[in-house]
């Protein structure tokens, strides 16, 4: 069947083409899309066992979908997402990501996540914004040092 003129096209990256990145907390990232106009971005991560994130606190909606392994939040270690689990965060929730050190290997999360990720300190000020555009330049130069991938085709919007 023929695309008619003016119709969008559909995007698909492979798994290879995006490299994983050591973001230097146990974990590593790929992030498969920014649409620095809404301000979404999907990332997957993948977490060593004994993986610990800082707490962080999110200014939108996150959706999160587990492949494998398993993990929780320490504020709330009974909600214990495995492999097929789906995992809705509203906006203002704040927490602890953690994988369990006795885990078969990575665990594997996708995330969608709308606005920004505020990383707090201990007395629960922020440290550090990741949002869609901060992200995709972090992204971007890592993949240029620790693969020489210089502008990986991350799918960028941006009307």
């Amino acid at each position: 069947m023929a695309v008619l003129e003016n119709t969008p096209v559909a995007i698909l990256r492979h798994e290879h083409e995006l490299p994983f990145v050591d973001i230097g907390d146990g974990s590593t990232l790929q992030l498969l899309q920014a649409d620095l106009a809404s301000g979404i971005w999907v990332v997957r991560n993948h977490f060593a066992p004994g993986t610990t994130i800082q707490t962080h606190k999110h200014t939108g909606p996150v959706f999160a979908f587990t492949q494998k392994g398993r993990w929780h939040y320490l504020e709330y270690p009974d909600d214990l997402n495995v492999a097929g689990s789906y995992l809705y965060e509203p906006a203002g929730s704040v927490h602890t990501l953690h994988a369990p050190e006795d885990n078969g290997g990575v665990t594997d999360v996708w995330f969608t996540i709308h606005g920004a990720n505020l990383n707090l300190d201990a007395a629960g000020d922020v440290e550090l914004v990741i949002d869609a555009h901060g992200i995709l330049a972090f992204y971007r130069e890592m993949c240029d040092q620790q693969h020489g991938v210089a502008d990986p085709p991350v799918v960028i919007i941006q009307a």
